[in-house]
């Protein structure tokens, strides 16, 4: 039976979350919602507050997970980081957007990945 699209995100979210765990990342939040959309984890890097999306391709027939986070998701990460930051009340927290892709079997991690827009 073929696994549904959200049951592989999620799959490869606990995966990111682990792999990020293994570097002493601490982890806030997975799939933080807001009104603006969704971050799949957040976490604690040192001082940073790290917002970090990850995507899965199978194959890059349709392109890189990498390419799959464009312009308009980075703002909606970026929007739903800002609502965060608000609500916990870390306005003056240093932050850091990451990108965790796989592809196959292989892991790519992207710190730093985009600017706040």
């Amino acid at each position: 039976m073929q696994q549904n699209n959200r049951e592989v995100g999620e799959k490869y979210e606990r995966i990111a979350a682990a792999y990020l765990q293994s570097l002493g990342y601490k982890i806030l939040e997975y799939n933080y919602r807001c009104p603006m959309g969704e971050i799949d984890l957040i976490a604690q890097d040192g001082e940073y507050l790290v917002f970090c999306e990850v995507k899965y391709r199978k194959t890059k027939s349709k392109g890189t997970a990498l390419e799959a986070v464009g312009r308009q998701k980075q703002r909606t990460i970026c929007r739903c980081a800002l609502h965060y930051m608000v609500r916990m009340g870390q306005m003056e927290a240093p932050i850091r957007f990451d990108v965790i892709g796989f592809e196959g079997e292989e892991r790519i991690h992207i710190q730093d990945a985009f600017q706040n827009r």
